[in-house]
């Protein structure tokens, strides 16, 4: 896809290259791959950086597998005609599809993942809920392979899943040794949970981990609690119990202290207005922010501001108490 993500790109090839020839001579023998587009014209990834294809859309049934970049969200939206033709084609004739960082999103729009398990990305959850609500995404996973269909989030998971297709095709030794030279240790399983933002590593719960990270991805448009639980395919209630459980607090509570710490940063770190924090951190209006600030930080927004006093709370690995928490 245009847009796509270069270290999606070059981190599965890769994997493929180091497992094809013995030591680091990269001739393609156990591993053949060829890049494939609808014009043989550069096609510019995220970073800026353009990728020539080899080849054009032809019969997918050459292939083992189908594998699709995706990037830039944006990009995604708008399917391009001859790579869903070339999708559709592929899967009438059996061949699975590979979908990597935003790919799963191309896939689905493509309408290829109907009844099966797809990853996506934690930063992407929302946007894949709100685009397919008929599909089962999952985010707390680092690659799924269901049947004839394999995604991932994106970023590193890239290696993991090539060394899965590497190991299941040229044996595990290959599969190690591509990983090795990459510097990763070993292969890691399909349920191993993706990376976190840094207040998801305070419980080992994978479903609140998984909540705290769509707060984390909406700060300045909180997600409904009731929509939370439903990301993580469990009762508003039960998310209840399970945050007191592991973390001693609400849902509702961590949000709000979640907003006002980013508040807390914002404040002291950049030059928006007050009026402007308060938006970009879900308050309703900026008289509401201030006296929330001022209840669990002790003085007033403009006084840290203004250099008044002197800033121990609002740390990263810090939430400050707040008692009767309300949005």
């Amino acid at each position: 896809m245009p847009g796509f993500t270069m270290v999606a790109f070059s981190g599965f090839v890769d994997a493929l290259r180091l497992a094809a020839d013995d030591g680091d001579r990269s001739r393609p023998i156990h591993c053949h791959w060829s890049v494939l587009a609808e014009e043989l014209r550069p096609v510019e990834a995220s970073n800026g950086i353009e990728l020539m294809p080899t080849a054009r859309f032809g019969d997918p049934a050459a292939f083992d597998y189908i594998v699709v970049v995706g990037g830039l969200l944006q990009g995604t939206k708008k399917l391009p005609r001859a790579m869903g033709d070339f999708l559709r084609l592929a899967a009438s004739r059996a061949v699975p599809l590979v979908g990597l960082c935003t790919g799963s999103f191309v896939l689905a729009r493509a309408g290829l993942m109907q009844q099966r398990r797809c990853c996506v990305s934690w930063f992407h959850h929302q946007d894949f809920v709100r685009d397919f609500p008929e599909l089962q995404a999952e985010s707390h996973e680092m690659f799924v392979v269901d049947r004839d269909r394999l995604t991932c989030a994106g970023g590193t998971s890239v290696v993991h899943l090539a060394a899965w297709l590497i190991e299941r095709h040229c044996g595990k030794a290959a599969a190690s040794k591509a990983l090795r030279i990459m510097l990763e240790e070993g292969a890691l399983p399909a349920r191993t949970p993706q990376p976190q933002p840094s207040f998801a590593e305070r419980t080992d719960d994978q479903r609140v981990r998984q909540a705290i990270w769509l707060m984390e991805q909406s700060l300045s448009s909180p997600i409904p609690l009731r929509e939370v639980a439903q990301g993580v395919n469990m009762s508003l209630r039960h998310l209840e119990r399970r945050f007191r459980q592991a973390i001693g607090m609400g849902p509702h509570e961590f949000s709000v202290r979640l907003r006002l710490r980013h508040a807390h940063w914002l404040t002291e770190n950049t030059r928006l207005q007050l009026s402007q924090i308060a938006l970009e951190t879900g308050f309703s209006d900026c008289a509401s922010f201030s006296r929330r600030f001022k209840e669990v930080f002790g003085y007033p927004a403009s006084s840290l501001r203004r250099g008044r006093v002197t800033a121990t709370s609002g740390s990263p690995l810090e939430l400050p108490e707040l008692a009767d928490a309300e949005s």
